[in-house]
């Protein structure tokens, strides 16, 4: 009997020592928002995921090995808490499919000389996309809207948001507010005939910017190459910026896409005023070159706690002839109308854990 308590008791203190060397952290987002989109098909009102950021479960692990060396990985998946599948930006009524973490799953090796990390993850591109876009890319009023869905050059790729079996590094941090980061992302035999248009999953691309004090600039590049039958590589390169006034902040991009002998060019700029709990944000973006539009965006947020908001957004955009770029979500096809005019508007809640 002493001998099996003797036994338990190291074992207790074997585990509380390793469990005192790593941390596990379940967290996530949950957003929903009444949305109601009108394109030339009609009028569509959802009850919709992600009018002010992505829903998402993660679950993150650290373990500190000792002389400032340590691992970690990182799975994400996307959620859709309106119809509780497992993953968000579904047709409206959809049930979602089972959950995965192709939102971001990663294995990572860290330490003072920056980040090794391993998997599926953000391209540096799209990075710059996500930061400095006062709507996260997501909801009636993100940017995104001008490149993706009717955009081929910006949407052919399956490198616009993430690439898979990608091995990546960071800067460390601790560089005077430098930052950086570089990609390269393996095809794996991923192959598209020549007649389907698209492209592949080979990329490459990397990012440098720089934050300090209000501040925050970066550029990036990136290329997903010819690969299988393609007929080009898809070249992307992007420029952001923001200077935070105290009163205000302004935030600025500039992308461009080039692909089989088009170039696609989109500017957008933005403006988030807080004021107590309260932050208005304005925004207007231009698709220029291989297809024209513009688009003017207004929301509003009151934080009721650091975790909980309320917002309401708005949006516009205004098709030039031979473009159809649609507000987020609509879930409206559109055929082959083009010139037309696409509004949308949602109310919604943001809780994060």
């Amino acid at each position: 009997m002493k001998k099996s308590l003797l036994a338990l008791a190291a074992l207790t203190a074997f585990a509380g020592a390793a469990s005192a060397q790593s941390s596990v952290t379940i967290g996530g987002i949950v957003d929903l928002a009444a949305r109601s989109v009108k394109n030339p098909a009609g009028e569509l009102k959802t009850l919709s995921p992600e009018g002010m950021q992505s829903n998402r479960l993660i679950i993150r692990a650290t373990e500190d090995m000792g002389g400032g060396l340590r691992a970690g990985f990182w799975l994400e998946a996307a959620i859709a808490p309106d119809t509780g599948g497992g993953a968000s930006g579904g047709a409206p009524g959809a049930t979602g499919g089972g959950l995965t973490w192709q939102r971001r799953s990663t294995l990572s090796v860290m330490g003072n000389f920056g980040e090794i990390r391993l998997g599926r993850d953000y391209t540096p591109t799209f990075w710059n996309h996500t930061l400095f876009d006062l709507f996260n890319t997501v909801g009636v009023a993100a940017q995104t809207n001008l490149h993706a869905g009717a955009n081929p050059l910006a949407s052919g790729a399956g490198t616009f948001t993430r690439a898979n079996n990608t091995i990546g590094y960071f800067l460390p941090s601790g560089l005077g507010g430098l930052y950086g980061q570089v990609m390269v992302a393996a095809g794996e035999g991923v192959a598209v005939t020549p007649a389907s248009g698209g492209t592949a999953n080979k990329y490459m691309g990397g990012r440098l910017g720089y934050a300090a004090g209000p501040v925050n600039v970066a550029a990036a590049w990136g290329k997903t190459s010819k690969e299988g039958g393609m007929r080009d590589d898809l070249v992307a390169w992007n420029v952001g910026g923001s200077y935070n006034f105290g009163f205000m902040t302004l935030l600025g991009q500039y992308h461009e896409y080039k692909y089989f002998g088009q170039t696609q060019k989109n500017a957008y700029a933005g403006a988030s005023i807080p004021f107590g709990a309260s932050t208005i944000k304005l925004t207007y973006g231009k698709a220029g070159s291989f297809r024209s539009a513009t688009q003017i965006g207004a929301g509003y947020q009151y934080d009721l706690s650091k975790r909980t908001a309320l917002y309401s957004n708005f949006a516009q955009v205004d098709n030039k002839t031979g473009s159809n770029f649609t507000a987020s979500g609509s879930g409206l096809g559109v055929g082959t109308a083009t010139g037309f005019k696409s509004t949308g508007y949602e109310f919604g809640v943001r809780h994060a854990f």
